[in-house]
């Protein structure tokens, strides 16, 4: 048996209860929410010492660029990157995973890691998890319990039994609860023997399959069918997406721990939060004398135990209390501080308008850097675009809008049609409706340009691409497509 373990991230999630810092296209996980440092860039680095492979990361096809530089970022390089066509829960996720490191070793030991929680004391946190290995070796399926710190109600629960053979501090799983309303919460506080669900499962792969295929064999089937008919894409492994599709969205707790006679649960006590709304924010954040909690431009008279954060605008507060207050440069949330989980209603509701602030942030990212919406009206569009060096959009052209490119820093390598040009600072160009073009930096500087889009139609789904480096060529890559 290899005795190193083999963590994998999952990070196919959307944060809509942290709306609207944390959006489709660029969720809490990718955002320095409770550090410097993104969530999953935290996460990938608590389990990257001794003891541990490289991660196995199995992500939304829409954030593979985004989370490969983040984890470049921190010279962390995974195993593989699986992309998810669909999202289908922790269950499927975690099925890919266990078939993907069983072709390694049957008994290979794996670690399931939500990419999206924090845990204050990640020094000791495998020192925490200790207790679960050798039970894990032996077969079980641990999972790991909080210790509850209050009665709350946004989280699933786990009752606890005797104690499991081969390992000190870990027990039987007598059942699982689903969220409680605040009485029983209070209850299972009073009683005792409750933990909170954390998320996080250790097991050996062949364990976990030989359960899932007793319980839910039609899900190992169509994983297996994904994995089979995977393809390569750049430093990524597509899933097949006609399989993928067709397995059944159920999280691992329903699918097979509370089906299992081998569920074995570990007490842990090392600060965790899976940040599940603002007012988690609120909890984990360094208070003032008034209890609040303060991030960015803001002026604060008479209020109190207030989350108070502006990604941008000036935010000024007056007479408010246990309240959240969310500014970016395109939306304001206001809630009750124990209201704050119900922030999800609003993304449904901007979903239901045909809205995009659920999806899109003003600035949105691409492989090859990012643009920032600044202006927009009728028949017209103003962006500012920062090409990474070296990097390249690919070659395309749009039927239904034309464009104007003026270079504010940097150097631009154009393809007009059949021309090639060189562009430096303060250098404009013209890009007529229908003309094949493409934009490079060939410089090791940040290219800056400012573009001006007119036409009948604006939207990023306007575009053929015939060329391209990031494997997006002929097809929108879901994230909206342009560029």
């Amino acid at each position: 048996m290899n005795d190193k373990i083999h963590p994998v991230i999952l990070s196919g999630g959307a944060g809509s209860r942290l709306w609207p810092v944390s959006r489709m296209l660029f969720p809490k996980q990718l955002l320095p929410l409770a550090s410097d440092r993104s969530m999953i860039q935290e996460t990938a680095s608590r389990v990257s010492g001794p003891g541990f492979e490289a991660p196995l990361v199995i992500c939304n096809e829409e954030h593979r660029f985004a989370i490969a530089e983040q984890l470049r970022q921190i010279s962390i390089t995974p195993s593989h990157m699986v992309l998810e066509p669909a999202g289908r829960n922790t269950a499927p996720a975690a099925t890919i995973a266990a078939l993907m490191l069983h072709r390694l070793a049957p008994d290979a030991l794996v670690l399931l890691l939500p990419s999206d929680h924090v845990i204050a004391d990640s020094e000791n946190f495998l020192d925490a998890i200790f207790p679960g290995l050798a039970p894990a070796r032996a077969g079980a399926l641990v999972t790991f319990g909080i210790k509850p710190a209050t009665p709350e109600t946004g989280y699933g629960y786990i009752r606890t039994g005797e104690p499991f053979p081969h390992g000190d501090d870990c027990y039987h799983v007598e059942k699982f609860v689903e969220k409680p309303d605040l009485k029983t919460a209070q209850g299972y506080i009073e009683n005792g023997g409750y933990l909170w669900n954390s998320g996080m499962f250790l097991f050996r792969a062949d364990s976990f399959l030989e359960d899932l295929g007793a319980f839910k064999p039609e899900i190992l089937e169509s994983c297996h069918a994904a994995i089979t008919a995977m393809r390569e894409d750049l430093d990524f492994l597509r899933l097949d997406r006609a399989a993928f599709e067709k397995v059944e969205s159920i999280s691992i707790d329903h699918a097979v721990m509370e089906k299992t006679s081998k569920a074995a649960c570990v007490p842990l006590d090392v600060g965790w939060n899976d940040v599940g709304s603002w007012s988690a924010l609120w909890d984990l954040g360094n208070r003032d004398e008034d209890g609040n909690v303060i991030k960015g431009e803001a002026v604060l008279w008479d209020t109190r135990n207030s989350y108070i954060r502006s990604e941008g605008p000036l935010v000024a507060t007056v007479g408010v209390e246990n309240m959240v207050v969310v500014a970016t440069d395109d939306a304001v949330l206001v809630v009750p501080k124990d209201k704050s989980q119900d922030t999800r209603a609003i993304v449904d509701e901007l979903k239901a308008r045909g809205r995009t602030e659920h999806a899109y942030h003003t600035r949105v990212y691409r492989p090859w850097g990012y643009y920032q919406n600044i202006d927009v009206g009728p028949g017209y569009q103003v962006k500012h675009i920062l090409v990474s060096p070296g990097a390249k959009l690919s070659l395309q052209l749009h039927h239904k809008r034309a464009e104007h490119w003026v270079v504010l820093s940097g150097t631009a390598r154009v393809i007009r049609d059949e021309e090639i040009l060189t562009l430096g600072e303060n250098d404009s160009i013209d890009i007529p409706l229908g003309a094949k073009h493409s934009l490079e930096n060939p410089a090791d500087t940040p290219l800056r340009i400012i573009e001006v889009q007119s036409g009948s139609y604006l939207g990023e789904d306007d575009i053929v691409r015939f060329e391209d480096i990031y494997g997006r060529a002929g097809h929108d890559d879901g994230n909206g497509g342009g560029s």
